[in-house]
């Protein structure tokens, strides 16, 4: 990660959690302030609908996200999303960090083949995104 974009050791272990144990489907990150380590706000294992609900209105945020779903052939399939939730209400400011932040966690996190940015709701809704990773 460039030098400007850190992980918490508090992120980088609810990261882990996810990987390794299954537990949860869901890490919201949050910056610290606009030149901080990225920090958890949520880490819990959400329905789509929660997952949107926890998305603030008006403040960009990175989420990765656990999706689940079935293929085609009726197969469970397992597809990590990274996302950068970026509001049309959220200062400019606040998108060029998260925006850095984005590019930087595309790198690392390599399990997360599929990086997607929303700027509303309906954008993440469980189909489009079943149709995105399918």
């Amino acid at each position: 990660m460039s030098s400007r974009v850190c992980l918490s050791a508090e992120a980088m272990e609810a990261l882990r959690h996810m990987k390794e144990t299954r537990e949860i489907n869901t890490v919201v990150l949050r910056r610290a302030d606009l030149a901080g380590a990225l920090v958890v706000e949520v880490e819990a294992n959400l329905t789509q609908e929660e997952l949107l609900q926890a998305l603030p209105v008006g403040e960009p945020r990175l989420v990765v996200h656990e999706l689940s779903f079935g293929s085609r052939e009726g197969a469970r399939r397992h597809e990590q999303l990274l996302i950068l939730w970026q509001p049309a209400a959220a200062g400019g400011g606040q998108m060029d960090s998260y925006a850095a932040a984005y590019a930087a966690l595309k790198d690392c996190l390599a399990d997360a083949r599929v990086h997607l940015i929303a700027e509303r709701t309906d954008q993440l809704e469980y189909r489009k995104l079943v149709a995105l990773v399918g």
